[in-house]
């Protein structure tokens, strides 16, 4: 094994750690070992799978995947499961050394813009460490939405940034970040010139005055401009998210890049929020009851993303006597009790919903933390909830063909394209959803081959079924920090289990 001294973000979270919780010291250390492992086997299926340029070609073996460089070096490992969701990638070979720490193997790997992403993955596996050093909740199981997202410990299951937070202190962290179960106070930035849209509460406003709601760590970090006191509330899986109690969720801008992107909050998506999200209750109606869709309740914007705020319903009010929400990326991080069949029958209600939406000309960004499901008492899968209408994709061709009138809007997110509304979903439902639900490519395989035998069958169930099945490339989009726009790959489809 190759072995350097602790690499730096380890070191230091781990200093500031034994000043500020050091009753957390031994289990942050202990961690670390299996935190390495998970960034490693997240970027593992980012190597072998994404068009990384400097990759000349893969090869596949009996006793693993081969990486073939193009300076002539050779990195090899496991056989690479792209829907794996355990540790299962504890060190990766380039040539003649071992490493079992991805950020020393990002800069022996020596790629475009290498250091910085070297950087990112070390605040990955030291957060993690962090993350996962918690006591975890007592009691039993949580009684709102907000008190399954704050179980997740892990973050994105597949990005090796899944808990890179540079920027934050580790106080920070324990302070906002949701598996740490903090009660987080907001603070009201008062602004006379405001563009709004829907209906702004009169608890947010001051008499002719906009209150815009503002995270602790942007009043701190990015904003020039005092604020007064306003109102604790519980934050999600987003971090930049927070549910109040009993009450509606505030989307807040904060400036901070958390796994690939900043969390601002762009003036575009404030100034469609109230039409986007008419027009998707609209939509929802059309799926006989299965989704709903928390809707926009108000949104303000001081002219900048950097000082914003959407109000949204909770998706708790759309749970009857007995039913419970869970947001789709606790299914599988905190072990919920499924019975036989129950990832099938939830795969037939993900697709039923996503590709008759996709039919009509919606394409919904599916992922674990937008979409929610309504679990029975007894924990079937009912119905969906779908949160954070921002990033999805509307075709006025698509809409038209069913006789139904596109919104009055423009931008990122009108397109007729089929490849882009269809890596919208895949890419967000099947690539990420239903394959971290399931946990490997074999088990994906069994889910979605019970699952489409009652699907009608469209020109976008056909793509399913038999081409490559798009993903975000996002070690891809990290290492490329100037090329604008999402970058994609192509993994094995499970059906046909090849690759592109």
């Amino acid at each position: 094994m190759h072995r350097l001294p602790l690499p730096e973000a380890e070191a230091a979270l781990g200093d500031e750690l034994s000043t500020v919780r050091p009753d957390l010291s031994a289990a942050y250390a202990a961690g670390i070992p299996g935190t390495r492992a998970a960034v490693l086997t997240r970027l593992w299926r980012a190597l072998a799978h994404e068009p990384l340029p400097w990759i000349a070609r893969r090869e596949r073996g009996r006793e693993g995947l081969t990486l073939h460089l193009a300076d002539g070096r050779r990195l090899h490992g496991p056989h690479a499961d792209p829907y794996a969701t355990s540790a299962y990638v504890t060190e990766l070979r380039l040539d003649e050394r071992a490493y079992d720490r991805p950020d020393r193997l990002v800069t022996a790997l020596a790629g475009p813009h290498a250091s910085g992403f070297a950087t990112e993955l070390g605040h990955s596996v030291a957060s993690l460490a962090l993350s996962r050093a918690q006591p975890g909740p007592s009691g039993g199981e949580p009684a709102a939405s907000w008190e399954w997202e704050q179980r997740v410990l892990d973050g994105h299951p597949y990005h090796p940034n899944c808990r890179s937070r540079p920027g934050f202190s580790v106080a920070e962290q324990l302070a906002y970040g949701p598996e740490h179960r903090p009660v987080v106070e907001l603070g009201l930035v008062p602004v006379d010139d405001c563009l709004v849209r829907g209906e702004w509460p009169k608890w947010l406003r001051d008499e002719d005055r906009v209150l815009i709601p503002v995270h602790p760590w942007q009043a701190a970090h990015v904003l020039d401009r005092g604020h007064q006191e306003g109102f604790s509330a519980h934050p999600l899986m987003s971090l930049r998210t927070l549910a109040l109690p009993d009450g509606p969720h505030v989307k807040t801008a904060l400036s901070a890049r958390l796994t690939s992107s900043v969390r601002d909050i762009s003036v575009y998506s404030i100034e469609t929020s109230a039409t986007v999200s008419a027009f998707a209750e609209e939509i929802a109606a059309r799926t006989d009851g299965l989704l709903h869709v928390t809707r926009t309740l108000g949104a303000v914007s001081a002219h900048s993303p950097a000082l914003a705020a959407v109000l949204r319903e909770a998706p708790d009010l759309y749970a009857r006597a007995g039913e419970r929400v869970v947001p789709v990326a606790a299914l599988a991080a905190t072990g919920l009790p499924r019975s036989p069949g129950w990832t099938a029958r939830f795969a037939r209600l993900a697709l039923t919903v996503g590709l008759r939406l996709l039919d009509l000309g919606v394409a919904l960004e599916a992922h674990g933390q937008n979409l929610l499901v309504v679990l029975s008492a007894e924990g079937e899968p009912l119905r969906l909830v779908y949160r954070d209408l921002a990033d999805i994709r509307v075709s006025p061709l698509r809409l038209a063909r069913h006789g139904i009138a596109a919104p009055r809007m423009s931008g990122r997110i009108v397109t007729d394209d089929a490849t882009t509304l269809r890596r919208k979903l895949f890419g967000s439902l099947v690539a990420g959803a239903l394959g971290a639900t399931a946990g490997s490519a074999a088990a994906l395989r069994e889910d979605l081959g019970s699952a489409v035998d009652d699907l009608p069958r469209t020109a976008d169930l056909a793509a399913l079924l038999e081409e490559p099945l798009p993903t975000k490339a996002l070690t891809l989009m990290r290492l490329e920090p100037g090329t604008p726009g999402d970058s994609w790959a192509c993994l094995p489809n499970p059906f046909t289990d090849r690759a592109s």
